[in-house]
C-alpha cells in the first residue's frame, strides 16, 4: 500500500469528514449544516493539521444559531408534512371503525334473524303439537258422544220394557238390583244388534228377490231357477237363526214387533206371520195346481192352523197363570218382613213362567220354517219361485202402507 493511502486512512479529507457527518446526521434524523466554509481549514499536507481557534468559535456559534433556525424550520416542515399524514391516518382509522361498526351491525342483524327463525320454528312446532292434541281430543269426544248415544238408545228400550215393573217396585219400596239392570242392559244391546242384522238381512233378501224376478221374467231354465230358489230358502233359514239368538237375550223385543213396521205389527203373531194365513194367500196366486198339489197344500194349511191354535192356547194359559201369580197374596205394609218375602216369592214364580216365552217363540218360528219347506217340496221349482215372489210382494206392500201412513198429512 502507498503512502497516499496510509495518509488517507490516518488523515481523511474535509470532504470525507463532511460526508460522514452528513450521513450520520441524516440517519439519526438530526439537522446538519452543509456549508463547508464554516468548518476549520484542514491542512492537506501530510505533516501539518491546523485549525484556527477563533474562527472555530465563531463558526461554532454560527453553527449553533443556524442549527437552531434549521431545527425550527425542520420542525415546522415536519409538522407541515405530518399534518396531512395525520389526516390521512385519521380518515383511514375512521373508515376502519365505520367498516367494523357496519360489520358488527350486519352480524347483529344476522344473529337476530337466526334467533327470529328459531323462535318462529319453535312457535310452529308448538302450534302443530297443539293442533294434533286438539284433533285427538275431538276424536275422543266423538267416540264418547257415539257411545253415549248408543247408551241412551238402549236405555230408552230398557225403560219402555221395565215401566210396569219399576212402578210396582216403587210402590212396595223395593228396587231392582244392579244385576237385574245389567241383564236388561244386555238384552237391550242384543235387541239393537238384532235390528241391525235384520236390516242387513232385508237388504240381501231384496237383492235375491230381484234376481229371482229377473230369472222368472226371462224364462230361465229350471236348473238356473232352482239355484236361485234354494238360495232364497237358505236365506230364510238365516233369519230364523237370528231370531232364535235374540229370543235368548230379549224375548219381549220379538213379541213387541218393534223391528217391524206398524202395518206389519197389526198382523204379527208370536213374533212373525201366521203360516195358515200365508198359505191362503198363496193358493190363489199359484193356480193352476194339480189335484195332488191341492191336497198337499190343504193338508199343510190345516196342520199349520192346528199348530197355531195350540200355541195360541198355550200363550193364553201363560198370560192367565201370570195374572193369577201376580194377583194372589196380601200386600200389607212394606215394612213387614213377611210381606216382602211373599212378594219376592211371587216375582220368582213369575220369572219362571216368563221363561217359557222363549219356547213359544221358538216353536212359532219352527212352524213357519217348516211350512216354507213343505210348500217348497209340494210345488215345482217355477211354482216355488212364484210363491216366494208373492210372499215378498205381500210384505213389501205392508211396509209401503206403513210409510204412507206415517207420511199422511195431519190436521
Amino acid at each position: 500500500m502507498g503512502i497516499e493511502h496510509i495518509r488517507g486512512q490516518l488523515f481523511p479529507s474535509s470532504e470525507s469528514i463532511h460526508d460522514s457527518a452528513f450521513n450520520s446526521a441524516k440517519a439519526s434524523g438530526q439537522p446538519f449544516l452543509t456549508d463547508r466554509s464554516c468548518i476549520g481549514t484542514l491542512d492537506k499536507t501530510p505533516n501539518s493539521f491546523t485549525i484556527n481557534p477563533p474562527a472555530l468559535r465563531v463558526e461554532s456559534q454560527g453553527l449553533h444559531l443556524e442549527r437552531g433556525q434549521q431545527t425550527e424550520n425542520w420542525g415546522e416542515s415536519d409538522m407541515a408534512d405530518a399534518s396531512p399524514r395525520t389526516d390521512i391516518s385519521t380518515d383511514a382509522e375512521t373508515d376502519e371503525k365505520n367498516l367494523r361498526f357496519d360489520s358488527e351491525k350486519v352480524n347483529a342483524a344476522v344473529a337476530a334473524s337466526d334467533s327470529s327463525d328459531r323462535s318462529k320454528s319453535n312457535l310452529d312446532q308448538k302450534i302443530l303439537r297443539r293442533l294434533a292434541q286438539n284433533r285427538e281430543a275431538a276424536r275422543k269426544s266423538r267416540l264418547r258422544k257415539k257411545a253415549y248415544v248408543q247408551q241412551l238408545e238402549s236405555s230408552r228400550l230398557k225403560l219402555t220394557q221395565l215401566e210396569q215393573e219399576l212402578q210396582r217396585a216403587r210402590q212396595q219400596g223395593i228396587f231392582i238390583s244392579s244385576s237385574g239392570d245389567q241383564s236388561h242392559s244386555l238384552g237391550g244391546n242384543g235387541a239393537m244388534t238384532f235390528d241391525v242384522e235384520y236390516g242387513r238381512w232385508l237388504e240381501e233378501h231384496n237383492r235375491q228377490i230381484n234376481e229371482l224376478r229377473m230369472a222368472v221374467n226371462s224364462h230361465a231354465g229350471d236348473a238356473e231357477l232352482r239355484i236361485i230358489v234354494d238360495g232364497v230358502m237358505a236365506h230364510y233359514d238365516e233369519i230364523f237363526r237370528l231370531k232364535s239368538n235374540v229370543a235368548k237375550a230379549d224375548v219381549f223385543h220379538l213379541l213387541s214387533g218393534m223391528w217391524k213396521t206398524p202395518a206389519e205389527r197389526c198382523f204379527l203373531w208370536l213374533g212373525g206371520f201366521r203360516s195358515s194365513e200365508l198359505l191362503k194367500l198363496l193358493v190363489n196366486q199359484l193356480e193352476p195346481l194339480t189335484e195332488q198339489q191341492l191336497v198337499g197344500v190343504s193338508n199343510l194349511q190345516q196342520s199349520s192352523q192346528q199348530a197355531e191354535d195350540a200355541l195360541s192356547q198355550g200363550m193364553e194359559a201363560l198370560q192367565q197363570s201370570l195374572a193369577e201369580t201376580l194377583s194372589t197374596g196380601s200386600l200389607g205394609s212394606s215394612s213387614s218382613t213377611g210381606n216382602v218375602a211373599n212378594y219376592m216369592g211371587q216375582m220368582a214364580m213369575a220369572m219362571g213362567k216368563l221363561g217359557t216365552l222363549e219356547g213359544f217363540i221358538c216353536q212359532a218360528d219352527n212352524l213357519r220354517q217348516q211350512t216354507l219347506q213343505q210348500m217348497h217340496r209340494i210345488l215345482t221349482t217355477r211354482q216355488s219361485a212364484r210363491a216366494l215372489l208373492a210372499i215378498h210382494d205381500y210384505f213389501s206392500r205392508l211396509r209401503a202402507l206403513s210409510s204412507l201412513w206415517l207420511a199422511r198429512p195431519r190436521e
